[in-house]
């Protein structure tokens, strides 16, 4: 299985990626192993889609990289990124 992740941070600031461990994943973001967030504060999952294929889970992270759809994304999750700044 292909997860497509957002994760938050405190600053309320979002991260969009793709991975088929999420948990490895996470601890990695959050230990500075990954240069896009490694000069931030901590990250929380807030978003998760499942894909069989990796190559429709790479799709996916793509269109939610793409304005429109990080629009969407921002107002589906919205509830979730404001938990993430008061923790």
């Amino acid at each position: 299985m292909y997860y497509v992740y957002v994760l938050c941070n405190e600053e309320g600031r979002l991260y969009i990626g793709y991975t088929s461990d999420i948990k490895r994943r996470l601890t990695e973001h959050n230990s500075g192993k990954n240069p896009s967030t490694r000069s931030k504060s901590s990250w929380q999952l807030a978003y998760c889609e499942m894909f069989k294929s990796k190559a429709d889970a790479q799709l996916r992270e793509k269109h939610l990289k793409q304005g429109q759809s990080r629009r969407w994304l921002k107002e589906r999750i919205q509830h979730s990124i404001a938990l993430c700044r008061r923790s």
